[in-house]
């Protein structure tokens, strides 16, 4: 008789695209929005915990057009066939509880959220399907001092976590006035307009020659193939070059420059006069040009946004894979999007915010060495002997009681030094040790780990000739010495 087939066991795997988060990371990426948060409360917003499943009809843009409604997002039926999805960003479930709530949220309202998030996309290097965002937004005004606003606090916040003056810059835009410049070019027809938004988007890349031509005619890329142009005249593509090489040596200049690009555009002066607004109103609060800049190359979120647009970029060089400098990049972005809640209401609900890269911004601190030493682990209570477990846990609650951080050994106590391993790898800065000697006369002692790391690493330095690594003290005074020799290390 043929033996039954033995079950597989499971595979002991991260599934694609997803990660698994321990110590460290998980403690300074709760400090760094820790702090954030303090920035945010302080200038009013309050916090809100959205649930972290929506229903796709609330997701708006991910509504199935076709056979899979779960596009884009991990979407599943529930019992009554109604379709829900994890929730793919901090803002569209902003937009249903204030459309759900308005009646008893102030006006406007100012709301941080902080959280996972999930995209049920291809993942790449440094790209996972659930990833930290951090957003801040205020719905119910258009006031342009609302933008101003979250600029500023933006930039506090980047200070605030450790990225200096000088090492980062907020660069803001306009959508109305890029809509001016489209109008001041006489093209009328959607698909061509979208081709020449596509267009400047690649100023960065192929400079003013190149897209003068891809806007005309077209241009012979690297490789030699022929990318087809706009097909603008001449006359048609100068408002574009001239938003694009409008970045002047000042502010002032900027927007004279601007003002020429988007001509006798209602829609293009209308932003234009946004941008005069909002500088002015970071220059009343002493925010200038080294920290926020008007900025006409930032194109961001074009079929989303409907006025101002920012993007918080770090200005500092890392290395790349091949040690070649490159400037670290855009962390934080967002802007003006006016008709997100309309889509529950039916009217137009003005709104402003903006989203911070978490996992980014962490790697940005980790790589300017600003996220602090490697984390403290706590202080272990080695077990000498099994049958004063009660003693050892009455020293732990001590330790804890006192706001120290401590913990009981609680494997097999007969081998004391693979305690000492286990402390090792804790990190753990202080190990108590006592035994029935120690009991018998009623001390303790208190091994400074740290100290001991750094004599076995250099024992010629003279500052730790006549410096013990362990003392005997007391039992009375255990929580005192665990607090000096901490505080020794701050």
């Amino acid at each position: 008789m043929a033996k039954p087939a033995k079950t597989p066991r499971p595979r002991a795997e991260t599934p694609k695209g997803f990660r698994d988060y321990f110590g460290s990371d998980v403690t300074e990426r709760a400090e760094m929005l820790r702090r954030i948060a303090g920035v945010y409360h302080r200038y009013g917003f309050d916090a809100l915990e959205s649930s972290a499943v929506e229903t796709v009809e609330a997701l708006g843009k991910f509504l199935p057009d076709v056979d899979r409604p779960n596009e884009g997002v991990f979407a599943w039926q529930d019992e009554d066939e109604k379709w829900l999805a994890l929730r793919y960003d901090l803002t569209a479930p902003l937009a249903r509880v204030y459309a759900q709530h308005r009646n008893d949220l102030p006006t406007p309202y100012r709301r941080y959220a902080m959280g996972p998030v999930w995209r049920n996309e291809k993942p790449g290097p440094g790209r996972f399907r659930q990833f930290y965002q951090c957003d801040a937004d205020t719905v119910g005004t258009s006031s342009m001092a609302a933008d101003a606003e979250i600029c500023a606090m933006l930039a506090d916040a980047l200070e605030e976590v450790g990225i200096v003056k000088g090492d980062y810059i907020i660069r803001v835009n306009n959508r109305k006035v890029l809509n001016g410049v489209l109008e001041a070019t006489g093209v009328s027809d959607a698909e061509q307009q979208a081709a020449v938004l596509r267009t400047i988007d690649k100023f960065d890349k192929v400079g003013e020659a190149g897209v003068r031509a891809l806007l005309g005619k077209g241009r012979l890329d690297a490789s030699g193939a022929y990318i087809d142009g706009v097909g603008l005249s001449d006359e048609q593509a100068e408002p574009v070059l001239a938003f694009l090489t409008s970045k002047g040596s000042d502010t002032n200049e900027t927007l004279t420059n601007l003002r020429t690009a988007v001509g006798a555009s209602e829609m293009g002066v209308q932003g234009v006069d946004e941008l005069e607004e909002i500088a002015s109103l970071l220059a009343a609060q002493g925010y200038g040009p080294d920290r926020i800049v008007i900025d006409p190359s930032v194109v961001r979120g074009l079929g989303y946004y409907t006025g101002p647009v920012f993007e918080a970029e770090l200005t500092f060089d890392i290395l790349d894979e091949k040690g070649r400098p490159r400037q670290f990049g855009s962390v934080a972005g967002g802007g003006r999007y006016d008709d997100l809640v309309a889509r529950f209401t039916g009217q137009r609900v003005p709104a402003v915010g903006v989203s911070i890269g978490v996992d980014r911004l962490l790697a940005a601190l980790r790589e300017k060495g600003r996220t602090g030493d490697k984390a403290q682990g706590p202080v272990v209570v080695t077990v000498m002997d099994r049958d004063r477990m009660a003693d050892y846990q009455a020293m732990v609650g001590e330790l804890r009681r006192a706001g120290i951080r401590a913990e009981v050994y609680l494997g097999n106590p007969r081998n004391f030094g693979n305690q000492m391993k286990y402390a090792d790898r804790r990190g753990s800065p202080v190990a108590i040790i006592a035994g029935s000697d120690e009991f018998d006369r009623d001390m303790v002692q208190v091994k400074d780990l740290i100290l001991g790391a750094m004599i076995a690493q250099d024992a010629t330095l003279e500052e730790w000739k006549d410096r013990p690594s362990q003392y005997e003290v007391p039992r009375g005074a255990l929580v005192d010495k665990v607090r000096e020799i901490l505080s020794g290390h701050a």
